[in-house]
């Protein structure tokens, strides 16, 4: 089954390739995921955005079906997150509609709408099957959500969306992004639904890089 969307192809990376079923971490390797299988290591370590906290970045695209599948366990953890853990959420942009879709995420986040609107664009774009790739179509959905569209198309223009979306390009790029949904940890390591077996699997690698990280 395919886990992800890549940078230059935009099509899925099959898991069968790396393995034909999985099985848990403890069963392939006992003392816990394995570096270059499981995660990866990055070069050097990141600066954190939250300090004083073990931080997880989720990179993501609205338009991806996989992220999508991955929401409900983001929202599993979330639920017992640790108080010295942050979490969030920082949308791609490979291409043009990326792009776009980095801004809505922005204006939303601006707006202080993400709360009510983020998981209800998803299922827009994936349950009920709009496209959202332009301005009317997403004014009309924020509308449609009893927020006001005239602000919202304005604060995607807004200097400060746009330079949200450029301080996203770049910790994208300093992890080495290059599929969605990916997963950053206390900007040392990056996992994956592909790399970790599957979306349920994810986010078992991330508690284990977070303690890792805690461990020193």
């Amino acid at each position: 089954m395919n886990r992800s969307i890549t940078r230059r192809h935009f099509h899925c990376l099959g898991l069968a390739a790396a393995a034909p079923a999985w099985l848990p971490l403890a069963a392939q390797a006992p003392g816990g995921p394995v570096e270059g299988t499981h995660f990866v290591r990055l070069p050097q370590q990141l600066s954190q955005a939250a300090a004083g906290k073990w931080e997880v970045v989720e990179f993501f695209w609205y338009g991806c079906p996989h992220c999508f599948s991955l929401e409900p366990f983001v929202e599993q953890w979330l639920a017992k997150l640790p108080a010295d853990v942050s979490f969030r959420r920082v949308p791609a942009a490979f291409t043009p509609q990326y792009e776009f879709h980095q801004k809505v995420f922005y204006a939303f986040e601006a707006l202080g709408l993400l709360g009510s609107l983020h998981r209800k664009f998803f299922n827009a774009i994936h349950v009920d099957r709009k496209r959202m790739v332009t301005e009317a179509e997403v004014v009309a959905f924020v509308t449609a959500n009893g927020a006001d569209g005239a602000k919202f198309a304005d604060a995607m223009k807004s200097f400060s969306v746009i330079g949200k979306a450029r301080q996203a390009k770049q910790l994208a790029d300093a992890y080495g992004v290059d599929s969605v949904p990916m997963l950053g940890v206390q900007g040392r390591y990056r996992t994956s639904a592909a790399m970790a077996g599957g979306v349920d699997k994810a986010f078992a690698v991330v508690d284990y890089l977070v303690d890792v990280s805690r461990k020193g």
